[in-house]
């Protein structure tokens, strides 16, 4: 059973920072995207991030740029997602999730797998 699991969510002030984990098990995602998305309440899914299975490409969206790091551990199945300077305009649940490789990595329909996801909670 393919399972993607996040952790390191939780509640933080605005300007401090959480680093979120996702680890997959159940297969490796040899050349995979991994990718983080995020829902707010009442909003659709959104792309913040995505990383390239060799980590070589990333791509953000453009209000967590600077902000926020994509890096993965593939000896450990684990992508990462660090958040610094957050917002509280960033409170919402995280997903992480993967794709294929030559996926449209913005699109929440590229992705194959998806975690339960994990609450990040920013106050100001």
């Amino acid at each position: 059973q393919v399972q993607l699991v996040e952790s390191g969510g939780g509640l933080v002030q605005a300007g401090g920072s959480l680093r979120l984990s996702c680890t997959a098990s159940g297969r490796t995602f040899s050349g995979y995207f991994m990718g983080w998305f995020r829902q707010a309440p009442g909003k659709e899914r959104e792309f913040v991030a995505a990383i390239s299975w060799s980590g070589g490409r990333t791509s953000y969206a453009d209000s967590v740029k600077g902000r926020f790091t994509i890096s993965r551990d593939n000896a450990k199945n684990t992508v990462y997602l660090q958040m610094n300077s957050l917002k509280p305009e960033d409170t919402a649940v995280y997903y992480c999730a993967a794709a294929p490789a030559g996926s449209v990595v913005v699109s929440t329909t590229a992705y194959d797998y998806w975690g339960q996801g994990t609450q990040v909670t920013v106050s100001s």
